[in-house]
């Protein structure tokens, strides 16, 4: 096991810097001491999202998720749960488009019997296909609930309308006819073929004060996992502009969706910059869309512009939620408040409270051993091992100029893919 150490003073009082091991299969260890914490989080990263799935394996990645707890080739189903639970923690996981990862929270003294369950259920999904098809109709039932909801309904049709030709712009949850093909033998190909070990990442932080986690991983089986048997990536995302009009049942008002492109994750200085032309726009009720829309003109009951930072590019969607008839009205004010924010230098006060904004929100997520785990276990699972601080070092690089010039063109309304999406 070799030690990847990140050198660097920061900027965050208390807080160390994660530290780095390589593991003899390619993995990556990454842990990070918490002296304080009650607990310890296992973190468990993997390059295995909905983007790496074929148009057969639709589906594939967030149902793998699913059969993983149904137990291991030692652990039968529902065994894990409740052994986690009697030790005193508890579990949970999520499937994206770039990534999935399993995560554990348990007391210290339990966390070496927590780590071998975590792995062998991970690594060795028993697939068992009598709990296939069972889980099968779990998910079928989950993709139903999901389509049944004219809200998220209209989002899928956002991305899909706005990227189409990129795996963004697909469900996470698949398309009904791959979900009812599915096989045993395929999840365990495409098992296989994505949970290798350069493709993993373990993360832990909390009391780990001992060292035995350590000892447990660099001689467990993660440390011997076969090599995934591919390594590629998906292309990058491109955003199409334009726009469309959906008419949906049981829509109680309507919604104005937008989606612009934004710099990938990897370029964290321009997702610094994205953070912050978004939350200028739409972060609180002083920010520039908010105070507009809602508070002055009264066209809409709620506006929110988020950013989601991914590997393949990111996505600024903005949701508002007003009448129909006030759709022309809310398109319109959107545009007048870009362009001045263009047009117009930020004033003092404003960008204090926006980087205030900022950078609150970043230290408020270190706060705990489960959101630092998944931080450090995020970034390291795609090469990202910068210093904790890194985020807040370039913050400072940041001005109204530069914000003006870089970061808010990209918010440009004749950038974005507009949908509205009204009740039918």
């Amino acid at each position: 096991m070799s030690d990847i150490d990140v050198p660097g003073v920061s900027l965050l009082p208390g807080l160390g810097e994660p530290h780095h091991h390589r593991l003899a299969s390619g993995a990556e260890l990454v842990t990070l001491p918490l002296a304080d914490a009650p607990l310890v989080c296992l973190d468990f990263w993997c390059r295995a999202g909905s983007a790496f799935e074929t148009t057969a394996e639709s589906g594939m990645a967030h149902f793998l998720e699913h059969m993983v707890f149904k137990g291991s080739g030692r652990l039968a189903a529902g065994e894990f749960d409740r052994r986690i639970e009697a030790l005193g923690g508890s579990s949970n996981a999520a499937t994206g488009f770039d990534d999935v990862h399993y995560h554990v929270l348990i007391p210290p003294q339990a966390a070496g019997e927590a780590l071998d369950l975590l792995l062998d259920l991970v690594l060795h999904p028993r697939l068992e296909p009598g709990a296939f098809d069972m889980e099968r109709r779990v998910v079928l039932e989950e993709l139903a609930q999901t389509e049944d909801q004219p809200e998220e309904v209209a989002v899928q049709q956002l991305l899909s309308r706005a990227c189409p030709d990129h795996p963004y712009g697909l469900p996470i949850l698949g398309r009904r006819p791959a979900l009812l093909a599915h096989d045993p033998a395929a999840m365990a190909a495409f098992h296989r073929r994505l949970y290798g070990g350069s493709r993993c990442v373990l993360s832990l932080s909390g009391a780990l004060a001992d060292g035995d986690l350590i000892r447990r991983v660099s001689d467990g089986p993660l440390a011997s996992q076969e090599a995934a048997s591919e390594d590629s990536r998906p292309a990058a995302l491109e955003l199409t502009p334009g726009e469309a009009r959906l008419e949906l049942p049981r829509l109680e008002a309507a919604r104005l969706l937008m989606a612009w492109w934004q710099p990938p994750a990897a370029d964290l200085d321009g997702v610094m910059g994205a953070d912050l032309a978004t939350s200028l726009l739409a972060e609180g009720r002083r920010s520039r869309l908010v105070d507009r829309l809602r508070e002055q003109l009264r066209l809409v009951e709620s506006i929110d512009l988020d950013l989601h930072a991914m590997e393949c590019g990111s996505l600024a969607l903005l949701e508002a939620v007003c009448e129909p008839e006030d759709l022309p009205q809310v398109r319109q004010a959107i545009g007048e408040v870009w362009q001045e924010v263009i047009d117009r230098e930020v004033g003092e006060q404003e960008w204090l409270r926006l980087r205030r904004l900022v950078t609150n929100a970043y230290r408020f997520g270190l706060e705990s051993a489960g959101a630092l785990a998944g931080l450090i276990g995020n970034s390291t699972l795609w090469g990202r091992r910068h210093s904790l601080s890194r985020p807040l070092e370039l913050l400072e690089d940041w001005s109204p100029e530069r914000l003006r010039a870089s970061a808010l063109p990209l918010l440009d309304p004749a950038r974005a893919f507009v949908l509205e999406a009204v009740p039918a």
